[in-house]
């Protein structure tokens, strides 16, 4: 194993086995490392809980000005030399000096990877002197776990990292969501610490699948009883997504950058928002079904019957089993059709076809117009194929097969229960139509505004006059305007503050955060009232309405559509639930009905404090008149 002070001609950096310039980096290199020119740089790591810096994670590096000033370059120069874990050892003594003179508060966070960790060379006394000379302990270190090299021997590696925790060090899992292993190592080694990859951070307020996935380690975390760090944090996006997930730890050039002498706390602006009340609005998924399933959820075991079997014995296979109306007909593991129940009964019935198919092989009354299906075919797409094609028997059975061969049966009966199931379901989620996120989303969103005790506006949003424009127009039509309110209430909206959810029909849930919500309100009342005129005839735009059927089926002149808006004002403390909420919302927006032509009701309800000019109000605004009355909720 070569010195790390060796002299320079000892190593094996001839000019002969390396280019010029990589020679003499590598010159450079080793003089560097034997004048011990590295100094350590410091990144903090953000409680969120507290607002403190609960630990720094040391990193190296080289001279400034200097090709050698990044780690990347000192490590490829290692790693050129076969001196990794040397250089390694080196980096932590130097870091480990630094912070100690600095005398920082908290943990200190240093990397090493699995082969140096294990290297016998390092094990047997590893950092215990250098620590004591410098009067720390093992507990303020974290050795963090770098580098996700295979693995072969886990419980070799368990007894060593046993070692380590034995001396009073504390563990950490480097990049968790890198590579296949991670997991394992995770259940392994069961640190105290894991960083979620920087993958998974950046751009997490607006990736649904990145926000699900932090979200599930972030659930693993808690059961295994390790703490979450989550590093890489770039904006302010992501880090009031990663504090409304609840994830403790936090780490990133949008909190500080490393530097040699970091300061002792946050900056002022990381604290404001880390105990603001604003909440940000988690990322949903858009999708265009009710999810995926696969067929073999619907597999029913069925013995199949060989198409050289007497129609006979199939008869009597009907007698016995009363409730069986399907047979499948397999040869040597592949499907060739099937036989119903109905159709042998019906043969048999008629004079002298029993005695005349009864012998035959039951392939005679067998239909080959089936439907097979693959046991990885989603449910929608078997759906399609059975409404698509005319076959009627498709609509009872189908066969179900694991590459070509038969596995069992399918109902299609049980299948459409389940697509109704299925789409039920995802509408609570998110509207089919507009892909805006359904009731629960709503509703849980709401219960975080309440349970962060943020004010916010709730916004009911619902078109007057609809049905009449439905039965006029189509309901194609009528999907057209909806789509229009739905991408009219979208522009008004702050996507990062601003909830806007899907509650069915042309019914609408805005959620504000935004303190301009009046603004917005009123804007899109007007873009809804402008972009109308190409939604109706010019006939009926130039009239402001058109003759349509009442309720009684009586012929009236009907209004042009509009919109109604219902707006509560929740301030902290004044409801604790989404159901008081929507109560109360509800109400708005049937005040806002009450009024011609599109139109916000604003309840505005004190329950703290001095009343607003004297007592609450409410009031009532259209693009054409502006109301005032007492508020009858006081």
């Amino acid at each position: 194993m070569p010195n790390l002070l060796m002299p320079l001609e000892h190593h094996d950096i001839s000019s002969g086995s390396a280019p010029s310039d990589m020679h003499t980096q590598l010159t450079e290199f080793v003089e560097t490392i034997s004048a011990r020119r590295l100094h350590g740089v410091f990144q903090p790591i953000l409680d969120m809980h507290s607002g403190k810096y609960f630990a720094f994670e040391g990193l190296i590096r080289g001279p400034r000005n200097s090709s050698l000033h990044s780690p990347q370059a000192l490590f490829d120069c290692a790693r050129q030399l076969n001196m990794t874990c040397q250089f390694e050892h080196l980096c932590r003594e130097i870091v480990m000096a630094d912070y100690a003179r600095l005398k920082l508060s908290g943990k200190l966070f240093i990397n090493a990877s699995i082969p140096c960790l294990t290297d016998i060379n390092f094990r047997q006394d590893g950092d215990l002197p250098h620590l004591q000379a410098l009067g720390m302990t093992p507990g303020q270190i974290v050795i963090e776990i770098t580098e996700n090299h295979l693995v072969s021997d886990f419980s070799a590696l368990h007894d060593i990292l046993a070692d380590y925790r034995s001396f009073g060090f504390d563990l950490a899992m480097d990049d968790l969501g890198e590579g296949f292993s991670n997991l394992r190592m995770w259940s392994e080694v069961r640190p105290e610490f894991v960083k979620i990859d920087r993958h998974f951070i950046t751009g997490i307020a607006d990736d649904p699948l990145k926000f699900q996935l932090v979200r599930a380690m972030h659930q693993i975390a808690e059961t295994c009883g390790s703490q979450l760090i989550a590093e890489g944090i770039e904006t302010e996006a992501e880090f009031t997504t990663i504090r409304d997930l609840g994830i403790r730890f936090a780490q990133g050039y949008f909190i500080a950058r490393p530097v040699a002498k970091p300061l002792a706390a946050p900056i002022v602006s990381i604290n404001q928002l880390r105990t603001s009340a604003r909440i940000i609005v988690f990322p949903q998924h858009e999708t265009n079904n009710a999810g995926y399933a696969p067929i073999r959820q619907l597999l029913r075991s069925m013995d199949p019957i060989s198409p050289d079997i007497e129609n006979d014995e199939v008869y009597a296979r009907f007698e016995r089993e009363p409730k069986l109306l399907s047979l499948p007909v397999v040869k040597n593991g592949k499907p060739l059709g099937m036989i119903n129940r109905y159709t042998v009964i019906d043969h048999f019935a008629r004079p002298y076809r029993r005695e005349l198919f009864g012998k035959k092989p039951c392939q005679t009354l067998m239909n080959d117009a089936i439907l097979i299906v693959e046991h990885t075919d989603s449910v929608q797409e078997v759906a399609r194929r059975i409404s698509s094609n005319e076959q009627d028997t498709f609509l009872d059975y189908f066969i179900i097969v694991r590459d070509g061969r038969y596995l069992g049966m399918g109902s299609g009966r049980e299948l459409m229960n389940m697509i109704t199931n299925m789409q039920m379901k995802a509408a609570r989620y998110a509207n089919p139509l507009t892909q805006l996120p359904g009731n629960v989303p709503i509703n849980e969103h709401m219960e975080r505004l309440l349970a962060n005790n943020t004010p916010f506006v709730a916004c009911y949003a619902d078109l007057d006059a609809f049905k009449p424009y439905n039965d006029t127009y189509g309901f194609r039509r009528g999907d057209d305007v909806i789509l229009m309110l739905a991408q009219t209430l979208g522009e008004v909206v702050d996507g990062r503050e601003d909830f806007l959810g899907h509650i069915g029909g042309d019914d609408f849930m805005l959620l504000f955060q935004s303190t301009d919500w009046e603004a917005r309100c009123q804007r899109a009342m007007a873009l809804f009232d402008s972009r109308l005129a190409y939604l109706v005839e010019p006939e009926h735009w130039a009239a402001k309405g058109f003759t349509a059927e009442n309720r009684r089926s009586e012929k009236v002149f009907m209004p042009l559509t509009a919109l109604s808006l219902g707006c509560l004002v929740a301030n902290p403390g004044s409801y604790h639930s989404h159901h008081e909420v929507a109560a109360g919302v509800t109400e708005a927006k049937h005040q806002a009905k009450k009024t011609l032509g599109s139109s916000m009701f604003v309840e505005r309800r004190t329950t703290h404090g001095a009343p607003d000019d004297g007592g609450n109000r409410l009031r009532l605004v259209s693009n054409n008149r502006s109301i005032t009355a007492l508020d009858h909720y006081a």
